[in-house]
């Protein structure tokens, strides 16, 4: 038995735009994620936990962004990112009552997003020449100009 749990989580993009979900407790801003149960594939599961967390179906790009590490309930956890293209939103999903679902530009999804691991990955994914930079996502923040 490994010593931490395969997880796999799909990081949904639209419109230069990032969808998060409330955790079940809705104390956290996440990602939908998941076990990857076995038979599964990371990128089934993630696509998987992109409906049943929040509604969403669409084209999971097949490289991993990158994988962080938590733990949860004193069990380490090792999470895959795969990224998203929606296709489709629908008004119901499985966990609809469970979870809020809200999409937000980069900065705020920078903001909101608690776990330092899926941060790092949310912004290095998200940067010029990155694999979700422009025109994908395009950050919202602004450069001071030079004094």
């Amino acid at each position: 038995m490994p010593d931490h749990l395969l997880q796999a989580a799909a990081l949904p993009v639209r419109d230069g735009r990032i969808c998060l979900v409330t955790s079940r407790r809705r104390a956290r801003w996440v990602v939908p994620k998941g076990r990857i149960d076995p038979g599964c594939t990371p990128l089934e599961a993630a696509e998987r936990e992109a409906w049943e967390e929040a509604g969403l179906v669409g084209l999971l790009r097949p490289a991993s962004l990158g994988s962080y590490h938590y733990e949860k309930l004193g069990r380490a956890h090792l999470v895959s990112v795969f990224a998203m293209e929606v296709t489709l939103e629908h008004p119901t999903w499985p966990e609809f009552r469970e979870r809020t679902r809200e999409w937000v530009d980069v900065a705020e999804a920078l903001a909101r997003i608690e776990e330092p691991g899926l941060r790092a990955i949310v912004r290095l994914a998200t940067a010029v020449g990155a694999p979700l930079g422009p025109p994908l996502l395009t950050p919202k923040f602004q450069v001071e100009p030079a004094r």
